[in-house]
């Protein structure tokens, strides 16, 4: 049984404070106390329980496996705590800074037009935004909600779907004067075919031929790091590129892109979720407004 002159709540808010501002210095003067008391508060507990959390350097703290799961469970224990709180004090309203992490084309299309309208809804949350399509690591950047588009790996992460964006071919109409319009997978070899640079990027192009499935390498003379990128290249005449729907359909209406391969598009389909920490149990208000407000505006058709 857990002594009770130990404020087992207390010292994992410090935990907390200490990863989500990425020291001992910061978290400090966050609570109202010395770097050394914050040091020795987190050996009194890593002592008590037994296991070491964070692996300490000169630069910088790394959480431990164990401490990366004492620290998911931590935040909810914290977020349940002061959802109990607010629904006691009737003070129900979202507040406090909310990081976000979003792919690029998702981030221009869908989540700055937003912006806006979410923080007229709750002017007490403070959104900090980064996009970018590399996956992150939510834990280490410190992030409430990262949306993300393609299939999950396994993670201890709760996902939310918010829709699908059908995937499409297309190119500038002066490629395809100076180069020909492609009408089978099998001229593909003779375009330039631009591809993206970052980890989750597809391998290749899922196209159906002669009733068969098939994935066709990206082979050209540019890559790009995100999904906009790749989008300026292929609006500048570059080559052919496979972007989502959302981001080409005012071009396509205005005939500065052209959809290619049409007939061969197998149903090509790439799902959205927003992805954040908190399995079984309640989430801070300002995740849940965020996440709520996001399933009710986008629209991914």
């Amino acid at each position: 049984m857990a002594r009770m002159d130990v404020n087992r709540s207390g010292e994992l808010e410090v935990f907390v404070r200490v990863i989500e501002l990425g020291g001992f210095s910061a978290a400090a003067r966050a609570c109202g106390m010395t770097p050394s008391a914050v040091s020795k508060l987190v050996a009194r507990l890593e002592q008590r329980l037994g296991t070491r959390l964070v692996n300490r350097s000169t630069r910088q703290l790394q959480l431990t496996p164990e401490g990366c799961a004492f620290y998911e469970r931590g935040v909810r224990i914290l977020a349940d705590l002061n959802e109990a709180e607010r629904c006691a004090s009737a003070e129900a309203t979202p507040r406090g800074r909310l990081r976000v992490n979003a792919n690029v084309p998702f981030g221009h299309h869908f989540l700055l037009p937003l912006v806006p309208k979410f923080l007229a809804h709750h002017p007490d949350v403070t959104l900090d935004i980064v996009l970018t399509d590399e996956v992150i690591d939510i834990l280490e950047q410190r992030t409430d909600v990262a949306v993300r588009a393609g299939p999950l790996k396994s993670s201890n992460l709760v996902a939310r779907a918010l829709g699908a964006t059908r995937m499409m071919i297309v190119g500038a109409p002066g490629y395809l004067m100076r180069h020909g319009t492609p009408t089978t997978p099998d001229a593909l070899p003779a375009h330039n075919r631009l591809g993206a640079n970052y980890v989750r990027a597809q391998p290749g192009w899922p196209l159906r031929h002669h009733g068969q499935d098939v994935v066709v390498p990206v082979s050209g003379n540019a890559q790009a790091g995100d999904g906009e990128a790749l989008h300026r290249l292929a609006l500048a005449g570059l080559g052919l590129a496979r972007l989502a729907a959302f981001q080409v359909r005012d071009d396509i209406a205005a005939g500065r892109l052209i959809p290619v391969l049409e007939d061969s598009n197998p149903g090509d389909l790439e799902e959205v979720h927003a992805v954040y920490v908190g399995q079984g149990g309640y989430l801070p208000l300002r995740v849940r407004a965020f996440l709520d407000f996001l399933a009710e505006h986008v629209d991914m058709g």
